[in-house]
């Protein structure tokens, strides 16, 4: 059986520190993300936002996704962002 993994970006705010990663329970992650249970990067630098993410087949490609993400330049991130998301909202309520 084959669990399906999302990649998402967080961002402190519009333009703001990002921060990407995987996950195979998106509303789980965020919200750890969001009430700074994790000990970590968020944490220390207040990126809470979940301003992009994508829905994979599997985990397997959800990683190879975050890998990819992280090798692209700072502008090409804020692009992606924002073909989606032009406002940079907070993602989070829609996908409870």
């Amino acid at each position: 059986m084959r669990v399906e993994g999302y990649t998402y970006i967080l961002a402190s705010k519009r333009n703001g520190t990002l921060y990407i990663g995987v996950t195979s329970d998106l509303v789980r992650r965020i919200y750890e993300h969001k009430n700074d249970f994790v000990d970590g990067f968020t944490k220390e630098h207040s990126v809470h936002d979940l301003v992009f993410y994508e829905k994979h087949n599997s985990i397997e490609d959800a990683i190879i996704r975050e890998k990819q993400l992280k090798k692209w330049k700072r502008n090409w991130k804020l692009r992606l962002i924002e073909s989606v998301n032009p406002d940079w909202k907070d993602l989070y309520s829609g996908i409870l």
